[in-house]
């Protein structure tokens, strides 16, 4: 039996041998699972809120409390069914609300939404911070984020 650091480093140094694409490919999703796991647990912890709960309500709070069911579908890369899920489920616990207003549907953060943001905000940046940032220099950390930036722009 490998245990999973064995494993992944087996399958990195085939990976290397073979491909140095497949290499980079893996390196790369290792290394955000293991980072984005670790924020969303400290965050969940604290906090109560899921992943998906901060995206939305963060979105919603820095836009100024309102934007559209399909620009938030947009902003996270979801289908409106997972949306739409997600939407209600945060709407039972009170944390926004949904209105129909023309064609579209807009979603309003509520007082306790916001106040919940509010809450995870400055816990999200320690993490983000502890498990993204430290174990960076500061010029790595500069080169991380314009590489990021590009690669976003680039799939747009």
């Amino acid at each position: 039996m490998v245990d999973a650091e064995g494993l992944d480093a087996k399958v990195r140094v085939r990976l290397a041998r073979e491909s140095p694409e497949s290499s980079l490919w893996f390196a790369w999703k290792r290394a955000h699972e293991l980072v984005r796991a670790a924020v969303i647990e400290e965050v969940t912890a604290a906090t109560g809120l899921s992943d998906p709960d901060i995206g939305i309500l963060l979105r919603l709070d820095v836009v100024g409390g309102t934007l559209r069911q399909s620009e938030i579908a947009s902003a996270l890369g979801w289908d409106r069914t997972r949306l739409s899920h997600q939407l209600t489920r945060m709407e039972d616990r009170g944390l926004l609300a949904r209105r129909r207003a023309g064609s579209g549907v807009w979603v309003d953060i509520s007082d306790a939404g916001r106040a919940a943001a509010n809450s995870a905000r400055p816990v999200h940046a320690a993490a983000v911070r502890r498990h993204l940032v430290e174990p960076l220099t500061p010029g790595q950390s500069a080169m991380l984020r314009e590489i990021l930036e590009l690669l976003s722009g680039a799939a747009e």
